[in-house]
């Protein structure tokens, strides 16, 4: 979702080398193996292998035999190495973060599969014609260190303040679903693309540098080296289990009212992939209710299917985190339309 191409442990053999993978599985001889490759943003997978993905993918190999192989990026770069690779197919599922699921869709790289359960999930929450699907649903928010702040701020203008010099953080728009998502939010609470920028170049002034890792931004606010960074509630709250000093805040904008969107991890089956039926699988599994009832427990998100009723303590804390917070639903068409203008004219303002 989030971070620079990482592949983690889980990717065995030649999927973790970052060249071409035609020897696991490109070809429609290997359509048969025991495998299935994800491709997809960060957040799901824990860093002890205690994730939601951890829980879900050992469940699947162990109902099907079906191994999955593992690559994790930021949702922009998921979809640019899908598409370098669109001759050459290697992944099989698609895991990002909306505007670039949508991207996806339009660049050609998503055939239409309806999971099993998908017609449990909200309409806003996928795509029409069965090009993608949300399979956990979350929030926007930020970070801030409990420890160094007695309270989190309230407002965006509160992280102009002459305090928090060098001690603030994004990710990078265009790069990182989260990093894009600042941009969204700004618009949204300021009113439009010009007071946004305006507002982001005077935040300059205090923020560190862009950053192509929403992931490794919390660490830093735990340890108290920044005291605000953007983030979501899915991650924030798993990671918060091991950063003691982590809080989820919200910003308001000059009305005082918090704010956020909804920011789903949102999965389709990749055109032309090599394993095309093991993918189908693995999203049919990832809807089961018994994948989402794990989603909160294990997770820390919330259900992509509005008849799954979570009630275990992680459900209960998130319900609290979002209590008041009003949730606002962009316009992801004319997000996805006038992305680039969007990241340029970030760019322009800061100076990135």
């Amino acid at each position: 979702m989030r971070t620079h191409l990482k592949p983690m442990a889980a990717v065995t053999g030649c999927l973790a080398l970052a060249a071409t993978l035609s020897a696991c599985g490109g070809s429609s001889a290997a359509s048969d193996e025991k495998v299935v490759t994800v491709y997809s943003a960060d957040g799901l997978k824990g860093e002890n292998n205690d994730g939601w993905y951890d829980k879900v993918f050992a469940d699947f190999e162990k109902k099907t035999g079906i191994k999955v192989e593992y690559v994790e990026g930021g949702s922009g770069e998921m979809v640019q190495r899908t598409l370098r690779e669109k001759t050459n197919t290697q992944a099989d599922v698609l895991v990002t973060l909306p505007p670039f699921i949508q991207q996806a869709d339009a660049k050609g790289l998503l055939q239409k599969y309806t999971p099993a359960g998908s017609d449990r999930v909200d309409g806003a929450d996928k795509a029409a014609d069965g090009a993608w699907t949300s399979v956990v649903n979350n929030y926007f928010g930020f970070v801030y260190n409990k420890s160094e702040l007695k309270t989190a701020p309230k407002t965006w203008d509160e992280l102009l303040d002459p305090s928090y010099k060098e001690k603030v953080q994004y990710s990078t728009p265009g790069v990182a679903g989260d990093g894009t998502a600042v941009l969204i939010k700004a618009m949204h609470d300021f009113g439009g693309k010009e007071p946004a920028m305006e507002y982001l170049k005077k935040l300059q002034t205090n923020n560190v540098g862009p950053s192509a890792s929403t992931g490794k931004l919390a660490p830093k606010v735990d340890k108290g080296e920044l005291l605000v960074a953007n983030g979501d509630v899915q991650m924030n709250f798993a990671q918060s289990k091991d950063m003691p000093n982590l809080g989820i805040w919200f910003p308001a904008g000059s009305d005082g009212r918090a704010t956020t969107f909804a920011l789903p991890y949102a999965a389709g089956l990749v055109d032309k992939a090599p394993h095309t039926e093991n993918g189908r699988k693995l999203l049919d599994f990832m809807l089961s209710e018994q994948a989402q009832q794990q989603v909160s427990a294990v997770g820390g998100g919330f259900s992509a299917r509005s008849d799954i009723e979570a009630t275990d303590a992680n459900a209960v804390e998130l319900a609290k985190l979002i209590e008041g917070v009003e949730v606002f639903e962009p316009d992801w068409s004319d997000i996805g339309t006038h992305l680039d203008d969007y990241v340029d004219a970030w760019k322009t303002a800061t100076g990135s």
